[in-house]
């Protein structure tokens, strides 16, 4: 029985290898074998019955197919270049990466691992925190057909409610994945101007909410509770559920593209402004919808409401 590897649990991480424990116990499969930079941060998952590795060499030894959830593309670059260094044969294994990565970066790594019988799967996901502990996260999901065949039932009904098939070409998962995050990215603004425009009118931020939620899908309601529970800029002892760093990340990667191919995307731009400005004034333990922050701050008001990071932490 093929054993499952896991690397990388930030909020999103390890609420989907969690998942993905919970679904090898129900199978008596072998347990889902993990690392992590900082290893305590596995101690919930250990306690599902995941086992973890010393390194991530061993991880990739052992197992014969790794997933990774990371920050951004050098991470990736160095995991991979890790595996390709670690001794040990790559031949058949299969690599999904559910993160956000740069569709050149993603055919860099196919070619590599293709160069040692390797497959690389590209299943970047859709949906935040709260979305990923339910195991409702939407995945793009693109690479060779037996690879991907082979792993989509370790995530459909696992991690993910929704599976949307991009092909052989793992680059195109990518290319989605960045093209959906400027909705988001959009989205996040406009649910911030509607909650600042309705503070300030009078009208209140309760049936705001109730509105975005009715009228505009779970989603966009999401997004607004992140404001009214002052979740966009959250105590410094917490992690926000999507960092603004990564949004911030993902926006870049958006634009860079956009620009290589004479495409305008001005509501990104001012999102991305307001994200780097939130950043600017509150550091980085803010969430990607903490351009909200900086709103208020444009209509008079204090970057924080009554429910978000305390003045003593401020």
């Amino acid at each position: 029985m093929t054993r499952i590897g896991w690397y990388g649990l930030g909020s999103m991480g390890l609420a989907m290898a969690n998942n993905l424990q919970r679904h090898l116990a129900t199978k008596n499969a072998l347990s889902l074998l993990y690392n992590n930079r900082t290893m305590a941060r596995g101690d919930a998952l250990q306690a599902l019955g995941g086992t973890p590795a010393s390194s991530f060499e061993q991880l990739v030894g052992k197992c014969g197919i790794i997933f990774t959830m990371i920050s951004n593309d050098t991470v990736l670059q160095n995991l991979i270049t890790t595996a390709l260094q670690s001794g040990h044969s790559l031949k058949d294994k299969i690599f999904v990466d559910c993160s956000t990565v740069h569709p050149h970066t993603v055919g860099l790594t196919v070619s590599k691992l293709a160069a040692q019988q390797a497959s690389f799967v590209a299943a970047p996901v859709f949906g935040g925190n709260p979305i990923a502990v339910d195991g409702k996260l939407v995945f793009a999901m693109a690479g060779p057909k037996r690879a991907t065949d082979t792993v989509r039932p370790l995530i459909d009904g696992v991690m993910g409610r929704r599976v949307i098939e991009c092909g052989e070409d793992a680059t195109r998962s990518s290319l989605l994945k960045i093209a959906g995050n400027i909705v988001t990215v959009n989205l996040m603004e406009a649910v911030g101007e509607a909650q600042v425009f309705a503070e300030r009118t009078g009208l209140g931020t309760a049936p705001m909410e109730e509105l975005i939620g009715e009228a505009f899908g779970p989603v966009a309601g999401g997004y607004s509770k992140r404001l009214t529970t002052g979740a966009y800029a959250p105590s410094l002892s917490t992690r926000p559920g999507f960092g603004v760093s990564l949004a911030i990340k993902d926006a870049n990667h958006a634009r860079t593209m956009a620009k290589d191919h004479n495409v305008e995307l001005p509501g990104l731009e001012i999102a991305q402004e307001n994200m780097e400005a939130a950043r600017d004034y509150a550091g980085e333990c803010l969430d990607s919808s903490a351009m909200y922050g900086v709103l208020r701050q444009k209509a008079g008001m204090e970057f924080w409401n009554e429910k978000s990071r305390g003045g003593n932490e401020q």
